[in-house]
């Protein structure tokens, strides 16, 4: 190692980015939203300050999320949100090189979209770029013991995708990647409060109606939450009470659909490792396996035992922080994930 090394794990999130830095921890947790000028093409605000102002924007600057359902959809934007992390990851001198990177990448990522994460990284000011994927680090970072033969299985529930995987021997059994999560009960929660109630709220009140009252399992007690919005035929300001069994009633179809990957991903694996599962229990990560009753619905459906990790947004980011031990050992560039899976088939 070197004396003045200073290498980055990134989790790089559809709501969220992460930077991890060797011997520090996470320095930077911010939302992945970046704020530009139209007129000058100059970035005027890079994460939590940029998120604020989605939606509230006058009308030359624009608030952007430059990933997608776990993908980079704007590269500039984000190359330009990475080099103002990074900066304030590393305190950069004349003795300290540029950053060797650590980056997780989705399950079902292609290697076109491998590509351009290690081309954003390295004109972000990244010296080298290693990719990972995202349920190996969360489950390093979970703290599981993925090093023996024992098989162990983790649901990572993020913003954009959610990527479940079982893993054994420091490596990928089976995994699979859907493009479900977080952002698609948001949408489906903003699309419900429009047709049910006429009223249009905003991608953030969606998502903080999620956090509080957002359910995907009956509650023992209802709960409720006041929401203002616009309304859709006066477009004057409204208020209105929300309860969690609604909530419920429109949370459930996504939920559902994580449900039916996780079984068909126990499909497909070996009896020898769905028995281990079986004993160890499934570990769900990310921001969205908080929702209320996750773990419960998971449970319920797979006669399994789900628990959720401590600290599960952190997950990634700690795993990715415990694979710069090993990043001698690592391959640089693409890991052709898609094409390592259809070898296998």
């Amino acid at each position: 190692m070197q004396l003045f090394s200073n290498d980055l794990g990134v989790d790089l999130g559809t709501a969220n980015v992460l930077i991890y830095a060797e011997g520090k921890g996470i320095v930077v947790r911010e939302p992945a939203v970046v704020a530009v000028d139209k007129n000058t093409g100059r970035i005027l605000q890079v994460g939590a300050a940029a998120r604020n102002m989605l939606g509230r924007t006058p009308g030359n600057v624009v608030a952007m999320r430059p990933l997608k359902e776990g993908v980079i959809s704007d590269h500039e934007m984000t190359v330009r949100m990475l080099q103002a992390l990074f900066r304030a990851a590393t305190k950069a001198s004349l003795f300290t090189p540029k950053p060797r990177v650590v980056i997780c990448v989705p399950s079902g990522v292609t290697e076109v979209e491998e590509r351009t994460v290690i081309n954003a990284a390295i004109e972000a000011g990244a010296r080298r770029v290693y990719l990972i994927e995202e349920p190996l680090a969360a489950a390093l970072g979970a703290g599981l013991d993925i090093k023996g033969p024992n098989g162990h299985m983790v649901v990572d529930i993020g913003g954009g995708t959610t990527d479940i995987a079982v893993l054994s021997m420091n490596g990928v059994a089976v995994s699979s990647s859907l493009k479900v999560a977080g952002d698609a009960f948001d949408e489906a929660i903003a699309r419900y409060v429009r047709r049910k109630h006429g009223v249009v709220i905003g991608q953030t009140t969606a998502e903080d109606i999620k956090i509080q009252i957002g359910c995907v399992y009956p509650r023992n007690e209802d709960a409720s939450m006041i929401v203002k919005g616009r309304d859709a035929k006066t477009g004057m300001p409204r208020e209105l009470t929300i309860l969690s069994s609604e909530i419920f009633e429109i949370l459930r179809r996504p939920a559902r659909q994580i449900a039916d990957e996780v079984l068909s991903v126990l499909e497909e694996t070996s009896p020898e490792l769905v028995g281990d599962i079986a004993e160890n229990g499934i570990t769900l990560t990310g921001g969205g396996s908080q929702i209320w009753g996750m773990d419960l619905l998971l449970t319920e459906r797979t006669t399994i035992r789900c628990t959720v990790a401590d600290d599960p947004d952190s997950c990634v980011a700690y795993g990715c922080g415990k694979t710069l031990t090993w990043m001698n050992h690592m391959q640089e560039g693409p890991i052709n994930i898609a094409r390592r899976r259809i070898m296998r088939e």
